[in-house]
């Protein structure tokens, strides 16, 4: 499951938000310590689009190859 959204950022800007789920087992896949901060945009549609991409992105590399 993929959960995507924005939250404000410095200078007015926007960044994104990101909480992707395996659904199978209810592992946490993004963010984890360490993960890159997504963005900043100049519009919210831009942070969460960017979102949405980073999320199945993750998605598609974890059914190539998933970690246990």
């Amino acid at each position: 499951m993929v959960y995507a959204s924005y939250r404000p950022g410095s200078g007015g800007r926007f960044v994104g938000t990101l909480k992707v789920v395996r659904l199978t087992d209810g592992r946490l896949l993004f963010p984890f310590d360490g993960a890159e901060e997504i963005g900043p945009f100049d519009s919210k549609d831009a942070a969460k689009r960017v979102a949405l991409l980073r999320g199945s992105e993750i998605v598609q590399a974890d059914l190539r190859a998933p970690e246990l």
